[in-house]
């Protein structure tokens, strides 16, 4: 996946530490991240961040992290809004593929998530990607299949159990969403 044009100048993750506000970097290009997000952005993510963390309590090698730097490589950096994460080690921004990532669609980054991010995170191998749609009160769920991304289903009020993962850990879209009904 590439966003850059031959006729930009790429950036480094050296450059990315020096800028003020919120950014990511993809492929070298620097992107804005979008104004502070809605209270319903905010209240959704921390409502995933809840459940998934009550679920993983007793397993020392997991956390779910809200807004964490994730560093592919010199050139690209992310920060999803919610990560579940086993075995990383980094202290100061995620070092390997997170298990889970969970992004939190607005107008302003819907192209962004739906299309460079799903395609970086499935060259990563992130297992699972989880898009939040707050308008629609719905979630699209993808597994990662090998390499490639299969669609487990458009949710909204079932509950969906994450398999093949070092914890049992399961999302009730009913609980995520109903403070929005």
């Amino acid at each position: 996946m590439s966003v850059a044009r031959q006729d930009e100048f790429l950036y480094t993750y050296a450059d990315y530490l020096q800028w003020e506000g919120d950014w990511e970097l993809i492929d070298g290009v620097p992107i804005a991240m979008s104004s502070v997000p809605t209270k319903k952005h905010q209240g959704l993510a921390a409502k995933i961040i809840r459940e998934l963390d009550r679920q993983i309590d007793a397993c020392p090698q997991c956390e779910v992290l809200g807004e964490v730097d994730y560093k592919i490589d010199e050139d690209t950096v992310v920060r999803p809004d919610v990560v579940l994460t086993c075995g990383d080690e980094g202290e100061a921004y995620l070092t390997k593929a997170p298990e889970i990532i969970v992004e939190i669609i607005s107008p302003s980054t819907a192209r962004k998530d739906e299309h460079h991010k799903f395609a970086l995170y499935q060259t990563e191998k992130v297992r699972y990607y989880l898009l939040i749609y707050p308008d629609d009160l719905r979630a699209k769920l993808y597994k990662l299949d090998g390499k490639t991304y299969d669609k487990q289903g458009d949710f909204s009020k079932e509950t969906y159990r994450f398999d093949e993962l070092a914890c049992d850990v399961s999302l009730d879209f009913e609980q995520v969403f109903r403070r929005y009904r």
